[in-house]
């Protein structure tokens, strides 16, 4: 999508933006008051929430808030997360993604191969964090299920929930490596340079 700045291309809208942010800051709050929830060692965070009381209602709550605002961005991103043999290629070629030897690599269009499996790592996490979630949902679900299905549950949501937090470590990690690239998400533009730099595909599209 071009800009009214001709030097510049617009990557993400207000609304994706703002969907986006959304997600990062209700993660961030999951992440700690799950931590929080997970191990006596990490009680301490419940501090961070009002006290244990308030992180065990709050959890929940705002689980519901991230996964409502994911399911808004995957309904938005699906169609450009398809891999394709340029993608397989991509992976193939990781030595000379590490060594950012781009001009080796094939040409990449709006998201690159590891940023369409971080997306399918996420509708998977997340929804198997829903899922388990309800069962674990004390006072409102929980009474519905078996204790054999709720202490299942239990593993399940931990484990979705750490490859989860990996996932976004790396994310974030990546973002901060391709410079550029959180700018693009706070003001929504990128440069021509860095577009036909890092997205050729997406760059020949966005600014016809």
């Amino acid at each position: 999508m071009k800009s009214n700045d001709p030097n510049l291309i617009v990557r993400y809208t207000a609304n994706e933006r703002t969907n986006h942010w959304i997600m990062a800051i209700t993660f961030v709050l999951l992440a700690l008051s799950g931590l929080a929830l997970f191990h006596p060692s990490m009680f301490w965070l419940t501090a961070l929430f009002g006290g244990g009381q308030w992180t065990r209602i709050l959890h929940p709550f705002v689980g519901v808030v991230m996964f409502v605002s994911f399911f808004i961005l995957a309904v938005r991103f699906w169609h450009h997360n398809y891999l394709d043999r340029d993608d397989v290629q991509w992976l193939r070629q990781i030595d000379d993604v590490l060594a950012n030897r781009e001009e080796k690599l094939p040409e990449i269009g709006r998201y690159n191969a590891g940023q369409k499996l971080l997306f399918f790592t996420m509708v998977l996490c997340l929804l198997l964090l829903l899922c388990s979630g309800v069962v674990i949902w004390r006072r409102y679900f929980s009474v519905y299920f078996p204790v054999s299905v709720i202490r299942f549950a239990v593993v399940v949501h931990a484990a979705a929930a750490f490859v989860l937090i990996v996932g976004i470590v790396v994310h974030v990690y990546a973002a901060l490596w391709i410079k550029g690239s959180i700018g693009a998400m706070v003001r929504g533009t990128v440069t021509l340079g860095w577009a036909r730099k890092h997205h050729p595909k997406w760059f020949r599209e966005g600014v016809k």
